[in-house]
């Protein structure tokens, strides 16, 4: 995904992804649960996300009322801009409709608008008083028809084309909107991404972070037999419409506060962890300092030395804890990411933590807040 060409790239086979409704309805709930009205009067768009597949437009076209939402946009690509063209048929809610248009169905994205009319007029608004129409283009997020749908919303929350998470992402940040989007964890490294957590412009989601997050796929679409079965042991057997597989890697990115990131970590002295850390490694031996960073290794996040006052390494998962009022973010290992303060002379070309002249994994550079 990285040497992709992000101007031209159009969905691969890894991006057809449907996220399950219970991913979708777990993240929201935290934002509610922190301001109960984080939706309330909000045009909400939701882009990558037709209705007929996107449980992201049927999870907030039920709750359009109770949320008291404003409008909810929800785009789709049109079936041969990507992988999935090759699974596509058009449903009956497309061709029974008096919209519908064979030409048009293969090559022109879809965008679908609830607002507070009850078209069907059967008391309630839902998913049943949704508009459709096609679009002028493909659907593609960066066309100037779909960046327009972005200037009139509040928020963007959806499933983005995993190859296009870097670019999703600066026109998410060029519009200045609030958002919850799902990415690779992996994602946290790049170059482009780990400024803007650093600065606290984004940050972890409140749920998905280092567990499993099951997604549908389109019928027939290949998946390995070990991540069927995971998703199968998750509540998700294939059925008549898709098949399910899992990603260990996933997670949620957000700019919406949820109170789980203000819940400081629970950490020992560096003292009582040379005493009784769980870890090996640390009880008894203590820490070691980077042959390359100013800083000491810590291999693990509960092994944190809450009273240690200089640059720490610690393993990216600790983004997923992160409190920003607890600790700085000082650099990322990954992509040379590191201020010259804290590097020591070492290596040319080498950007992972060594200690004692082995490489250890990326680590993120943080130090305690005052």
């Amino acid at each position: 995904m990285a040497n992709r060409n992000l101007n031209s790239a159009r969905w691969g086979a890894n991006d057809e992804y449907y996220t399950v409704w219970a991913s979708v309805e777990r993240e929201m709930n935290t934002y509610l649960e922190y301001d109960p009205d984080v939706f309330r009067g909000k045009v909400i768009l939701l882009p990558c996300d037709d209705p007929e597949w996107s449980n992201f437009t049927k999870f907030f076209a039920l709750h359009f009322t109770d949320f008291g939402l404003k409008k909810l946009i929800s785009t789709s690509y049109a079936p041969n801009s990507n992988a999935g063209a090759a699974f596509y048929t058009p449903t009956l809610f497309e061709t029974e409709d008096p919209g519908y248009d064979e030409d048009k169905s293969l090559e022109r994205g879809r965008v679908f608008t609830l607002t507070p009319e009850d078209v069907s007029g059967d008391g309630r608004v839902d998913i049943d008083d949704l508009k459709w129409a096609y679009l002028d283009g493909d659907g593609d997020f960066r066309s100037a028809e779909v960046t327009a749908l972005r200037n009139e919303a509040d928020m963007v929350i959806t499933n983005p084309p995993f190859s296009l998470f870097r670019a999703f992402v600066d026109w998410l940040m060029a519009g200045g909107v609030e958002f919850s989007v799902i990415g690779s964890s992996n994602a946290i490294t790049y170059r482009e991404i780990f400024p803007l957590i650093r600065e606290n412009c984004l940050w972890k989601g409140a749920t998905g972070n280092s567990s499993d997050m099951v997604f549908g796929i389109p019928k027939g679409a290949p998946v390995k037999a070990a991540d069927r079965a995971k998703a199968e042991r998750l509540g998700y057997p294939s059925d008549g419409h898709q098949d399910y597989t899992r990603l260990g890697n996933s997670c949620w990115f957000t700019n919406i506060e949820h109170g789980r990131r203000h819940e400081p970590l629970q950490l020992m002295s560096l003292a009582d962890n040379l005493k009784f850390s769980r870890h090996e490694g640390v009880r008894g031996k203590g820490y070691t300092r980077y042959d390359n960073f100013d800083a000491i290794e810590i291999p693990f996040v509960d092994a944190i030395p809450a009273d240690y006052d200089g640059v720490m390494g610690v393993p990216i998962s600790f983004l997923d804890k992160h409190n920003p009022e607890q600790y700085e973010l000082i650099g990322m290992s990954a992509y040379g990411q590191v201020p010259a303060e804290v590097k020591i002379a070492y290596k040319e070309g080498h950007h992972r933590p060594y200690v004692n002249d082995v490489a250890k994994y990326q680590r993120v550079l943080i130090r305690k807040k005052d």
